[in-house]
């Protein structure tokens, strides 16, 4: 009886052990894989990418803003980005895939924004809603208001969010659906369609 209750005691203690190591695995490798939001501001953003090239710096000006002129104006943005590997992002405030993955998508365009061109587009949102949302989750790029979605549909090929669409720098596309679960994911996608040409 004795030797069953120690096997016991040992069993549930290793248990347990395990299952805080697994816990604490899980808090690093969501933070390790860059899912929280980034804690600086527009100017830090626009600080740590100053040394871009031209046709890059216009999309840090203007970080964490929401332009207006829909698809007439990002198709001028892209024409003018053309020969730059660009990722564009389809969000919106209300959509919680879109906010899981907005913590990725600060720390990945902080990351690659000397190499790569990364615009938003706002899609079937209020615009005060995605601006208090962008005061709380800065971007280092800007985002395209686009209130009918016909802009985002345009150029994702989707009415859903979110969808990010690659081109890389001799125009070929991709297009991903759905949120990315991390940074190591959209990272190994920009490698692969944006910068592998």
């Amino acid at each position: 009886m004795r030797l069953k209750g120690v096997l016991i005691t040992v069993t549930c203690t290793a248990l347990a052990v395990l299952l805080v190591i697994g816990l604490v695995g899980l808090g690093t490798s969501s933070g390790g894989s860059g899912s929280g939001p980034v804690r600086l501001n527009l100017a830090q953003m626009r600080s740590q990418l100053a040394d871009s090239p031209t046709a890059l710096q216009s999309l840090h000006a203007q970080a964490g803003r929401i332009l207006d002129g829909g698809l007439p104006a990002l198709h001028a943005r892209l024409a003018a980005l053309r020969g730059e590997p660009v990722v564009i992002n389809k969000w919106a405030s209300w959509c919680e895939p879109c906010r899981a993955e907005f913590g990725i998508f600060q720390r990945v365009s902080l990351a690659r924004g000397r190499a790569v061109g990364f615009v938003g587009i706002d899609s079937s949102d209020a615009r005060s809603a995605a601006a208090a949302f962008l005061r709380n989750y800065p971007l280092s790029y800007p985002s395209y208001f686009d209130p009918s979605g016909a802009a985002g549909v345009a150029v994702t090929d989707s009415s859903f969010t979110p969808v990010t669409v690659f081109y890389d720098r001799r125009g070929r596309l991709f297009i991903h659906q759905g949120p990315y679960p991390d940074a190591r994911k959209l990272e190994e996608d920009i490698e692969r369609y944006a910068l592998d040409a």
